[in-house]
């Protein structure tokens, strides 16, 4: 039996399945020990370690520190195997926090995760397992031709035993909605040629134009610091 999401609020259990629970909600300050391990784990999946500097400290000091959506902003994918309870994500008056719920034919095996058990989160204690499986991090832009605002999608990432659930999809439809809901005329992102599984999913499954006649150009370390000096 293939996965089916529903809505998690009018969930109906599905005969001889396991149930998952999803929540995409805000991140904060106290994510940071876990966006570090994804965005490492990233830089592996896009083959490119050896340019992984970022630490929890430099993180920390440069996320959260506007309000969001007028900034960097990060939404967390988490999952758990008992209902999200009703808690500070809950209230948070910036984001109501998406939840949905998945069937599948047998739980996900995934060992790691005590590593990224969410902050707080302690089935010892309350009841609940809440996981981090992914995230996704974006800012706002200005397409010119359009006058209007939109989105930039720098980071989408999904932890490696929850692919191939609807997961990215589910994170990045967070973005257009939010996009939407504040009347912006886009969400933008760059996907690597080599993945062309991805730009098949996004064009096939979602309708995303892929404009291959951009490419990216980069000014960055040693060549910024000399041209900035000029």
């Amino acid at each position: 039996m293939a996965a089916k999401i529903s809505n998690g609020r009018n969930h109906i259990a599905a005969t001889n399945s396991s149930s998952m629970f999803i929540r995409i909600r805000l991140g904060n300050i106290s994510d940071v020990p876990h966006i570090h391990k994804l965005i490492y784990q990233m830089a592996v999946f896009e083959r490119f370690p050896h340019l992984f500097e970022a630490t929890e400290e430099s993180l920390a000091a440069t996320l959260f520190n506007s309000p969001p959506f007028q900034s960097v902003t990060c939404f967390m994918l988490e999952v758990s195997q008992h209902p999200f309870p009703q808690d500070k994500h809950s209230l948070n008056p910036n984001y109501k926090p998406t939840t949905k719920t998945l069937d599948l034919e047998e739980p996900i095996n995934d060992p790691d995760s005590i590593v990224f058990k969410t902050v707080g989160s302690n089935s010892d204690f309350d009841g609940h397992d809440i996981v981090v499986a992914g995230w996704v991090i974006f800012f706002p832009n200005y397409p010119t031709f359009l006058a209007k605002q939109g989105f930039y999608v720098e980071d989408l990432f999904v932890r490696e035993f929850y692919r191939g659930k609807g997961f990215g999809k589910m994170l990045l439809s967070a973005v257009a909605t939010q996009a939407v809901k504040m009347g912006f005329c886009r969400v933008d992102w760059i996907c690597l040629k080599w993945n062309q599984k991805a730009i098949k999913f996004y064009e096939d499954v979602i309708g995303a134009e892929v404009m291959k006649e951009w490419g990216v150009c980069r000014l960055a370390g040693k060549a910024l610091e000399a041209y900035g000096e000029k």
